[in-house]
């Protein structure tokens, strides 16, 4: 199982929102794929599927607030 982590997005910002979820969980992804969609006071950006296989849980919903290092969804990775 592959963690969906919010990365470091440098420039002291901490957090971002959940602006949009390309995917929703029990579908499946390719890996550098755009799977979210995230907001900071900066800027809008996508941030990639790490991973193919089938997105499991999605932990953050859209217009939650999420830290950087949190899990936003879980992958389960093709065999």
């Amino acid at each position: 199982m592959v963690k969906v982590i919010l990365p470091e997005l440098g420039e002291g910002i901490t957090k971002a929102v959940v602006s949009y979820w390309y995917f929703q969980a029990g579908q499946n992804v390719r890996k550098d794929e755009d799977l979210v969609e995230l907001t900071t006071d900066k800027a809008t950006f996508n941030l990639p599927a790490p991973a193919t296989g089938k997105l499991l849980e999605v932990f953050s919903l859209e217009g939650q607030n999420v830290n950087v290092a949190d899990t936003l969804a879980t992958i389960e990775e093709e065999a």
